[in-house]
């Protein structure tokens, strides 16, 4: 395991509606919502989940038009996904030869849902990035957060990052994703007060922090953008 750069610090997810949004996911991730003034809510932990296992609500007047580059995986309680259905859920594809639900809340987000058919619980377990370069960006991800990188054929996973609240980051090759926008991205917090140390190891800036966002916006090699709290902010 490399020494990280950075620790793991939750998501963020472009909205419209801020309070729907958390509604759903406080009962798709088994958590609570509070309430951070502003119009800021997010979404934490509820008990027995990861302590990093935090969804943030960012409201937008636009939100970008396509989701398809970041999504979540969860697993049900059980072994299908009435509940978030009946919670504002679009149901997008049934089983098949793939083993889960592809299901879009109610903001149209897409993610996929595993049945739950043993005794882990219920709740997130991996985050899913499309790329180009599956297995390079993975390795460069193990590098800034730790842990190492799992072959999975053509798609590779980070495994073992501290403070990663689940059993995988996943990066899945597709051709030509990057000319996406996600709406989801996450959040680090760093071990230096300045950037330099990812700079080096190619992110590039997107922003620089302001005093309404004291945080740098940032690009990993394949495009994907991530906040980042240098240590001390």
């Amino acid at each position: 395991m490399t020494h990280p750069m950075a620790q793991f610090d939750g998501l963020t997810l472009e909205v419209s509606d801020a309070a729907s949004q958390a509604g759903f996911w406080r009962l798709a991730l088994g958590g609570r919502v509070v309430d951070e003034g502003d119009g800021r809510l997010r979404v934490a932990p509820g008990p027995g989940r990861p302590a990093r296992e935090i969804l943030r609500l960012h409201t937008v007047d636009t939100c970008a038009p396509d989701d398809a580059r970041v999504h979540l995986d969860i697993r049900l309680a059980g072994a299908d996904p009435g509940e978030l259905v009946a919670a504002g859920a679009r149901l997008v594809r049934r089983p098949g030869p793939d083993p889960w639900y592809v299901l879009a809340d109610p903001e149209d987000n897409e993610f996929c849902a595993f049945p739950g058919r043993d005794d882990r619980p219920p709740g997130m377990f991996e985050l899913v990035v499309k790329c180009a370069d599956a297995h390079g960006l993975a390795r460069w991800w193990a590098a800034v957060l730790g842990g190492h990188v799992e072959d999975e054929g053509e798609a590779a996973s980070v495994v073992g990052a501290p403070e990663f609240p689940w059993d995988y980051m996943v990066f899945d090759p597709v051709p030509g994703i990057e000319r996406f926008d996600a709406r989801v991205r996450w959040n680090l917090t760093g071990r230096d007060p300045d950037p330099e140390a990812l700079l080096e190891a190619g992110a590039t800036v997107v922003a620089k922090p302001d005093r309404e966002n004291p945080w740098w916006v940032l690009a990993d090699p394949g495009g994907n953008r991530f906040c980042l709290t240098p240590s001390g902010d």
